[in-house]
C-alpha cells in the first residue's frame, strides 16, 4: 500500500485522483469510495481523505483509472442538437458533430435542443463539479429574442423571481438591447442551472423565446467560434476561469 509519508511523488487525494480521470466529480467519488468499489494497489479503500500517487493502482468497479491530462474545448453548438452522450429516442446529439477524439469530453452544464451557443466539453470531472455546483454563482450571459415588445416592468419581475415550477424560484438579470420590429432582444445573466429556465420565464411572462444563444459561460465567451466550430481552451484561460471559480467560492463561503 501507498506510504503517506512519501514525499518523492505527486500525493493527492482519492476522490480527486479519481475525478482527474475523467469518470466523475469528486462528490461522486465520494459515494464510490463509501459504496467499497476502489481499490488501490488491490485492496478495497473506504476512506475519504486516503492519499495516492500516481505510482499506485486505482481501480473503480474492476477497472483501472490513470490520471489523464485535462483537455478543455469550448464548442458553438447549432441547433437541432441535444447536449448528451446518447438519446434512447434516437435524437441527434453534439458528438454526432464533435470528431472521434473529442467524444470522451463531457459537457459543462447543458443547452437544449433549439437553443446554440457555447458549451465548455472537458475529462476534468472535479473541474465540471465546481462549474455547475449550486453555491458558486457563476454567470452565463445569453443573447435572447423574445417574441413581444417587453419592458423595464418585465425585467424587474424577472430579477425579482418567477415561480417556473412549483416550489422552484427562478431568477435573471436582463437587458433590453434592442427592438426588432415587433420582438425583443435581450441579454439574459443566469446564475442558476435550471432546466429551460429563460424559456419558462417568458412563456410565464407572455414572450415566449424566438432564439436563445449562450454567448459566455465564466470568463469563456464564443469569440473566435462558427457555429459548429471548437477550439481548445487556452491554459491561460483556464487558469483565468479557476481563479474566478475560487473567488466565488470562497464569497459563497463567507455568507
Amino acid at each position: 500500500m501507498f506510504n503517506k509519508k512519501n514525499k518523492k511523488t505527486e500525493q493527492v487525494r482519492l476522490n480527486k485522483f479519481i475525478a482527474a480521470s475523467g469518470l466523475c466529480s469528486r462528490r461522486k467519488a465520494d459515494e464510490l469510495i463509501e459504496q467499497g468499489v476502489v481499490k488501490v494497489n488491490g485492496a478495497v479503500v473506504k476512506e475519504l481523505g486516503f492519499v495516492v500517487s500516481t505510482k499506485d493502482r486505482v481501480m473503480v468497479n474492476g477497472q483501472p483509472l490513470k490520471k489523464t491530462a485535462p483537455v478543455y474545448i469550448k464548442y458553438y453548438k447549432p441547433a437541432g442538437y441535444i447536449t448528451t452522450m446518447s438519446d434512447e429516442k434516437g435524437r441527434k446529439t453534439i458528438y454526432d458533430l464533435l470528431p472521434e477524439e473529442l467524444k470522451d469530453l463531457k459537457p459543462v452544464g447543458r443547452l437544449d435542443k433549439d437553443s446554440t451557443g457555447l458549451l465548455i466539453l472537458t475529462n476534468d470531472g472535479d473541474f465540471i463539479n465546481k462549474m455547475t455546483h449550486p453555491s458558486i454563482k457563476l454567470p452565463k450571459v445569453y443573447r435572447v429574442c423574445a417574441q413581444g415588445r417587453m419592458n423595464n416592468e418585465h425585467l424587474l419581475k424577472m430579477a425579482k423571481g418567477i415561480e417556473i415550477e412549483p416550489g422552484k424560484i427562478a431568477y435573471a438579470d436582463s437587458m433590453i438591447v434592442e427592438y426588432e420590429g415587433t420582438n425583443t432582444v435581450l441579454q439574459v445573466v443566469l446564475y442558476q442551472g435550471m432546466n429551460r429556465q429563460i424559456r419558462k420565464m417568458l412563456d410565464f411572462l407572455g414572450y415566449p423565446v424566438v432564439s436563445l444563444k449562450r454567448i459566455s459561460h465564466g470568463t469563456i465567451s464564443l469569440q473566435g467560434l462558427k457555429k459548429g466550430q471548437f477550439k481548445y481552451i487556452k491554459p491561460r484561460e483556464i487558469n483565468d476561469l479557476k481563479k474566478q471559480l475560487k473567488k466565488l467560492e470562497s464569497q459563497s463561503k463567507d455568507k
